[in-house]
């Protein structure tokens, strides 16, 4: 499932690795066989000379396996890395290719669990039991083939600790699976606690709620500790059984053998037999330990099996919002909306009911309303993040959805309600994206003098190059939003996306940024979303929405006449005085 993302590059150690592991147990086996030689040779009375060449031969073997066994593990966690990488890339691209719906599908939290936690094990698992994989079964067969024809006896034994081994083994991983599942799940709560309580750190300060939120945390955390302690308690037998049954079966082969030798009348039988039961022994251990080794990997077989299960799904899920056919007609009409309707992912209730609207070439086009009232599923509609429920949105004669997302994004100048601001440089947070080589340093400057940004940035004292925190923790909501508007200044898009991007602005800057916008926008599309009338009234044309529905549409004038939603949030926000 997981090993099939390897490229046939990534893929090549594995041969060497099997050669050399193959050899290592070719050399393991051997240790036995010139043990009963020596055995053999000194019942024989032969000369020291031969005892000494058998034991060279073994110290040969027992270095040159140590060599194969070093190699193979290089090879073994080179191999796991460059596969952990690969997965790490390959969700981190397919998460990127998400809409909003996708994402909230997994939850932000459990995409993080899958491309570090999750992916640990599986490297873990790839490293450390790669070489064992092959080694164990290969060892086992060749082991068992070299006593086969031995006593029956003996034999017996081995089969006997064999299936006590394979039954606690089969016992644990049946009762361990889900519980790590659940691990796995819980790790995705404790994730989602951490990253609220560090995103919401001056409210929960603020709100001197430190105490509910450590409860909240403390909950998380001991579900997970009970669950892993759970899990613990099922595989931790396992090691102990295994050496006690290592150390059971050297005590049966070794009873067994004193009453047959015992029962031999003739002293070079006895030698014979006891020669015989030393080798057994070793070749029984061997097996033993290769099951051992088998045990090692079917201990971590069960939770490495759900991370690749967690990281699979991630892989394999097709984004719900995909490129369109690339057949644009190129009719300059601008943005129309026509009978659009949207409900999110799940619900059934309308958020946007029926919306008509055009924003014309050369136009700026704004929409008001309450709060709830749509405005921001609206908006994310253009780049979709969503696709429409109902209707269509076309973009210069050509439906949004029948664009390469590359292309239709590539037009537009997108400023979100919540200020995207990335750790890096004031210039990388302005000349962002698609065609970024291609912009000059007097494009960035532009930008920020139309965003009204330059003269903050200037005082700064490394200017562009003056480095901003993760989520623009050391600029003001004012500063991060002007950086964002610069962003979009920078790219010089066919359409601009404003989504109420001038919240945290005084006024008097407001009026600036606007004035100046007015005039780089000049023969280009704005669609303008906002909650000050004072921000919008200028605009060629305003759009009111109510509970997801089109109430009004006119210019200011018109619309406090005409619109009874809009003249009471004139009233509101401008005072009964000034709305006639």
């Amino acid at each position: 499932m997981i090993l099939k993302y390897l490229s046939k590059k990534e893929l090549a150690p594995v041969i060497p690795i099997a050669v050399l592991t193959v050899l290592q147990v070719y050399l393991d086996l051997r240790i036995p066989g010139y043990m009963e030689q020596i055995t053999n040779a000194l019942q024989m009375g032969s000369a020291s000379a031969v005892v000494q060449e058998y034991g060279l031969r073994m110290l040969l073997c027992a270095f040159l396996s140590l060599a194969c066994g070093i190699v193979t593990g290089y090879l073994a966690a080179r191999t796991a890395a460059s596969l952990a990488r690969t997965l790490r890339a390959r969700q981190f691209d397919r998460v990127e290719s998400y809409s909003k719906e996708d994402v909230g599908k997994f939850s932000a939290a459990s995409l993080i669990t899958r491309s570090t936690n999750d992916v640990y094990h599986i490297q873990l698992v790839i490293a450390r039991q790669l070489p064992n994989v092959i080694r164990a079964p290969v060892m086992a067969v060749w082991a068992i083939v070299m006593i086969a024809g031995k006593n029956w006896e003996w034999t017996a034994a081995t089969a006997a600790a064999v299936l006590v081994l394979l039954a606690v083994v089969t016992f644990a991983v049946v009762r361990s699976v889900p519980r790590f599942r659940r691990v796995q799940w819980l790790t995705d709560g404790i994730n989602r606690t951490t990253m609220g309580k560090l995103v919401g750190v001056r409210e929960i300060r603020s709100y001197n709620a430190e105490g509910y939120e450590e409860q909240k945390f403390s909950r998380a955390n001991d579900a997970l500790l009970e669950n892993s302690l759970g899990t613990v308690r099922i595989m931790a037998p396992m090691i102990p059984v295994v050496s006690s049954l290592n150390n059971f079966l050297t005590l049966a082969i070794y009873w067994i053998g004193a009453g047959i030798i015992q029962s031999t009348a003739a002293l070079d039988g006895k030698m014979f037999l006891f020669s015989d039961m030393i080798v057994f022994s070793s070749y029984a251990m061997k097996i033993i330990s290769s099951f051992m080794m088998m045990s090692g990997f079917v201990r971590s077989l069960p939770r490495a099996t759900v991370a690749a299960k967690r990281i699979e799904e991630v892989i394999s899920t097709a984004p719900s919002v995909t490129d369109g056919a690339g057949n644009t007609v190129g009719i300059p009409t601008g943005l129309i909306f026509d009978h659009v309707s949207f409900c999110y992912p799940g619900t059934d209730r309308k958020v946007l009911d029926d919306v008509n609207f055009r924003v014309g070439p050369g136009e700026t086009v704004a929409v008001i309303g309450s709060t709830g009232s749509g405005k921001t599923s609206l908006i994310s509609l253009i780049p979709r993040f969503y696709d429409v429920t109902d209707g269509r949105i076309t973009l210069d004669g050509t439906d949004l959805r029948n664009y390469r997302l590359d292309d239709l994004r590539g037009r537009l100048g997108y400023v979100p309600q919540e200020p995207a601001i990335f750790s890096g440089t004031v210039r990388y947070n302005v000349n962002y994206g698609a065609g970024a080589a291609d912009r000059t340093e007097a494009d960035i400057w532009r930008a920020l003098q139309v965003a009204q940004a330059a003269d903050f940035v200037r005082e700064t004292e490394h200017g562009l190059d003056t480095e901003i925190s993760q989520y623009g923790r050391n600029l003001s909501g004012g500063q991060k939003q002007r950086i964002c508007i610069a962003r979009a200044v920078c790219r010089a898009p066919h359409l601009y996306l404003l989504d109420d991007s001038f919240s945290a602005l005084d006024f008097r800057t407001d009026r600036a940024l606007r004035a100046a916008l007015r005039q780089e926008t000049a023969g280009r599309s704005v669609l303008l979303v906002a909650q000050r009338i004072g921000t919008i009234m200028d605009a060629d044309r305003i759009v009111v929405l109510e509970h997801g529905r089109v109430v009004g549409m006119g210019t200011h004038q018109e619309l406090l006449r005409h619109c009874a939603v809009y003249r009471e949030l004139a009233r509101t926000q401008l005072g009964v005085e000034a709305v006639p």
